[in-house]
């Protein structure tokens, strides 16, 4: 078993954004005094759901800032950025930390950030197998050229190269994608906006690409996101985050601007909150570790990220990532 913590880095209203950075940086260093195993932060663009541009760059300064846990990406965006340079950037976190970061990417979104940093609406429609496949040959064989509809260049040496081999986790919200990643025996990271049944679903399709590529799913070592809240009483765990998180989702969501003439219709942030809360172990210690441990049983995925800063206060992420860390990491490890 593996448990990390997922930082989006959340703008909740009330604070200053660098006092939200240092925030997260101090959840970070929480979570491996508290016995977690990873830290993994998100990129986002133009929008307070997320105050972090780039997430490499956050994973650095947090490898500075730490000495034990993997610190990984969750995820970079490969649709608005070149693939050998973010190949590049993962080798290079992947040396001075000996070893210790982690690679997540993800096709993105069709937002405003294709128009602003040139990539273009087609990256994120049709680019998205082009460049993974790139990222993966510069991290796995060190060389790399390329002469497709995306990206055409001359063979180039990645320098530096990765200390060990480097296989991207690979962020599916469709059955598509879970296939793509299978496909080439990468990984999933699975979003906490859905349940375990369809996290279950999505590592079958995956399994099946694999298994008819001949890759061993069972070698797949998945990753799966939730939201962690820990009280008392499950009553006041809930009752902490259908208060505060609409306050940071309301705003936060409604930052997705797409890039071209399409609608797009935000969440309702009180009915996501709630579904949130019904979906992960938000609770008391015991609700917890069996919420934990369902989801492990029902999806086969060992290795849990939890999103711990849903309180929208700094004390209280690093109090719920303490108790998480004494009272429900261990239940569930000695379960399992």
């Amino acid at each position: 078993m593996r448990f990390g913590v997922f930082l989006p880095v959340a703008g909740f209203p009330g604070y200053g954004q660098g006092e939200t950075l240092t925030a997260a940086v101090d959840a970070a260093v929480a979570a491996e005094r508290a016995g977690f195993d990873d830290v993994w932060i998100a990129e986002h663009h133009f929008m307070t759901y997320g105050l972090c541009p780039s997430a490499t760059t956050l994973a650095a300064y947090v490898l500075g800032r730490t000495e034990r846990v993997g610190v990984g990406t969750a995820v970079s965006v490969l649709s608005s950025q070149h693939p050998v340079a973010l190949a590049e950037q993962a080798a290079l976190l992947d040396q001075v930390s000996g070893g210790r970061f982690r690679l997540g990417v993800g096709r993105g979104g069709p937002w405003v950030d294709l128009e602003v940093f040139g990539t273009g609406l087609d990256r994120f429609e049709n680019g998205f197998e082009e460049g993974l496949d790139l990222l993966v040959a510069a991290l796995g064989q060190g060389r790399v050229a390329a002469d497709g509809d995306t990206f055409r260049f001359r063979e180039v040496e990645l320098v530096p190269r990765p200390g060990r081999p480097m296989r991207p986790t690979v962020a599916a919200t469709s059955p598509g994608t879970a296939r793509t990643a299978g496909a080439r025996g990468l990984p999933l990271l699975l979003g906490l906006h859905v349940g375990d049944q369809d996290k279950a679903a999505l590592v079958a399709a995956h399994a099946e690409a694999a298994l008819a590529h001949g890759h061993d799913p069972a070698g797949a070592a998945h990753v799966a996101a939730g939201v962690a809240y820990v009280a008392d009483t499950t009553a006041e765990a809930v009752a902490v985050l259908r208060a505060s998180l609409p306050r940071w989702l309301g705003p936060g969501l409604a930052g997705h601007r797409p890039v071209d003439g399409r609608a797009h219709v935000p969440r309702d942030a009180g009915e996501y909150a709630d579904l949130l809360c019904r979906l992960h172990p938000v609770g008391s210690p015991g609700h917890c570790a069996d919420t934990m441990l369902a989801t492990i049983e029902r999806t086969g995925i060992r290795h849990l990220i939890l999103l711990v800063e849903g309180a929208g206060d700094p004390a209280l992420t690093r109090r719920a990532i303490a108790r998480l860390g004494a009272e429900v990491l261990p239940a569930v490890r000695s379960a399992c």
